[in-house]
């Protein structure tokens, strides 16, 4: 699979807009939104219109006008925006379960090239279809405080940092899956209360 820039794009201004209504800020510009992502603003507003027309993005207009969403970010799966952007998830269109076409292969049910990559396609899903939007900010804003940073769209004048963010490296312990098992385990344990 390959995620094209569209979805990539698509993503993370989606993840900004579901941190922005955790911050209160419900309707946030378009300018707001690529600034804060580093994205062309005419590339986020061709990408929000096609997520306005899925039912996932409102569109405000006015003065204070932008976007908001359409649901709640729990009701938004990753698996789902990264499909409304790039289609399917196989990495060839003949392992695809919603975006099949035939190959060129002479036994498409005894190629093992498309066996395996069938298992692709399965891990991909599985892990795409099994988190939503919701959690991915839970997860994001978690992060972004215990290293001091503010995250966007908050009111800073509210905000106490303490401690500065260490420049780090793409560690795997980083990941979002290793945060979301550290938010569960927080969540299972009942004498720990740690509030986002």
């Amino acid at each position: 699979m390959h995620l094209s820039k569209k979805a990539e794009y698509a993503l993370r201004a989606t993840i900004h807009l579901g941190i922005a209504t955790e911050m209160g800020r419900v309707t946030i510009s378009g300018a707001e939104l690529a600034e804060s992502n580093r994205l062309p603003l005419k590339f986020i507003e061709r990408i929000f219109q096609e997520l306005r027309e899925a039912g996932l993005v409102e569109t405000h207009r006015g003065k204070f006008g932008g976007y908001s969403l359409a649901k709640p970010t729990s009701e938004i799966g990753i698996g789902q925006l990264v499909r409304l952007m790039d289609g399917r998830l196989a990495p060839i269109c003949c392992a695809s379960e919603n975006a099949y076409q035939p190959c060129t292969c002479p036994d498409e049910d005894h190629c093992g090239l498309r066996m395996i990559m069938i298992d692709v396609r399965n891990a991909i899903a599985a892990i795409l279809d099994r988190y939503t939007v919701a959690q991915v900010v839970e997860v994001t804003l978690r992060k972004m405080r215990r290293d001091g940073i503010v995250p966007p769209f908050a009111n800073t004048d509210s905000i106490t940092i303490s401690g500065a963010s260490a420049n780090r490296k793409a560690d795997p312990a980083d990941g979002f899956l290793a945060g979301f098992s550290q938010l569960a385990t927080l969540y299972a344990s009942p004498d720990e209360h740690d509030p986002l």
